[in-house]
């Protein structure tokens, strides 16, 4: 763990190391780029196994989460040679108008627990091919991949005769947190993490009119009409409300049936809910492993209480599986009311919550009365529905899915949501513009 006078020499090593950055062409940036996903496509499997060994995931959840930097990776080399800005008729004779993209110089990255490699990943590659400098904070938990992944990084840079300290590392908790967003030198301050932590983060931030870009919390729902296809919804409600044991802030919260199927829906849940294999993370065979640490099984047990105490009825799960480690079963709970405080509130953990409904107007109500706005998905064959959902009186969340779960994304689309998932983009499409600032 770094002191805050660790952060001070790594700050101004990262400053200076920019210099050298800023004057290279983006398609050379971007080549140096390329060799970092090719660096870590060669060591997936080893930093899959540690992601795995630290956060918890299962072995397979973790390379894939080392994959996706090296997808990441590929999408910014093509970007090195797209970013621009138009050149727009002058209204002077003999002038020229134009919009030009410039770095905003070093961005402080700040990571959660629950992808320690994919957010760095989707942060990095993107903001290095703008010309920025990197300085990331990893979460306190998880900071021997922090170290791995950096030193890959590290030796290609230098391989590639520019400075390591172009992709900084602080590990460290709160402080270093803090002084990040306090720093005037972090030109983007790039969070990921809770909603409560990531207001304080926002206010320190606008506090010194700094920029930052935040990727918050999220209660995600699930909404399932009479005439979708079950085939579908059960695996797919499984894998959104049980992956990597509900940790995800893509992960489903709140499942919306419809009452004409809700009884059907939650036996045929319940029941593959009884064939999660349960076990070691690094087991093959494991599809489910513990919480991160002692203090998410207490939130767990907690918001269990909660909602029983709110009506809800334990279908299946709720209680601490007796092994070593943080394992504890994944839940679904029914009989609530859509508005319970319970269901409003993101409880980083495996419970779903049941919910019926009568409308279609009432329920697109539903999934967007939560102060969350990350993602959402319905499931329906019926076509104007569909573009209802994804029209403005449809969801209100930055991810809107049809007929596939809530949980997932795509590295070519941008990410993220709005209300307290803060409004921050990463990753695709024109997310670059927000490691950059625009020369009119």
């Amino acid at each position: 763990q770094a002191s805050l006078e660790d952060y001070e020499e790594t700050v101004k090593k990262a400053k200076e190391a920019w210099k050298v950055w800023a004057d290279i062409p983006a398609p050379k940036r971007g080549e140096i780029v390329r060799q970092i996903g090719d660096a870590l496509r060669q060591k997936i499997k080893v930093l899959g196994s540690l992601v795995s060994l630290e956060m918890g995931k299962i072995f397979v959840e973790g390379v894939g989460e080392v994959q996706e930097y090296v997808d990441v990776c590929d999408y910014a080399v093509g970007l090195s040679r797209m970013i621009g800005g138009p050149i727009l008729p002058s209204e002077r004779p003999g002038h020229a108008l134009i919009e030009q993209w410039n770095p905003v110089g070093l961005v402080g990255i700040i990571t959660a627990f629950n992808f320690p490699v994919a957010v760095y990943g989707w942060n990095s590659a993107i903001a290095m091919i703008c010309g920025n400098a990197c300085l990331w904070k990893g979460a306190p938990t998880t900071s021997l991949i922090s170290v791995a992944v950096t030193k890959i990084i590290a030796k290609v840079l230098e391989d590639n005769k520019v400075p390591g300290a172009i992709c900084s590392l602080v590990c460290g908790g709160a402080d270093i947190g803090t002084a990040m967003a306090r720093d005037e030198r972090m030109d983007l301050l790039s969070f990921t993490g809770s909603t409560k932590v990531g207001k304080q983060v926002a206010l320190m931030v606008q506090e010194r009119f700094g920029r930052s870009l935040l990727e918050l919390g999220g209660n995600n729902a699930i909404i399932v009409f009479e005439d979708a296809d079950l085939n579908l919804v059960i695996p797919s409600a499984l894998f959104a409300a049980v992956g990597t044991a509900g940790q995800r802030c893509t992960t489903a919260r709140r499942l919306f049936l419809h009452e004409s199927i809700h009884d059907e829906v939650v036996a045929k849940l319940a029941k593959a809910y009884a064939q999660v294999r349960i076990g070691d993370p690094w087991d093959s065979d494991t599809l489910y492993g513990p919480l991160h640490t002692k203090e998410a099984v207490k939130m767990f047990l907690d918001a269990v209480e909660q909602a029983k105490q709110q009506g809800g009825s334990v279908v299946c799960g709720g209680k601490v599986i007796n092994r070593p480690g943080n394992y504890v079963e994944p839940t679904i709970v029914t009989g609530l009311p859509h508005n319970a405080p319970i269901v409003h509130t993101e409880t980083f953990a495996p419970i779903l919550y049941v919910l019926k409904f009568k409308e279609e107007e009432e329920v697109f109500a539903w999934n967007n009365e939560v102060k969350q706005g990350l993602s959402s998905s319905i499931f329906t064959k019926d076509l104007g529905r569909i573009f209802r959902w994804l029209g403005p009186k449809g969801s209100d969340c930055g991810i809107v899915n049809v007929n596939i779960p809530t949980s997932g994304a795509e590295i070519g689309g941008a990410f993220g949501g709005e209300k307290h998932t803060g409004g921050g983009r990463e990753s695709g499409s024109d997310s670059w513009k927000l490691y950059m600032r625009r020369s009119t």
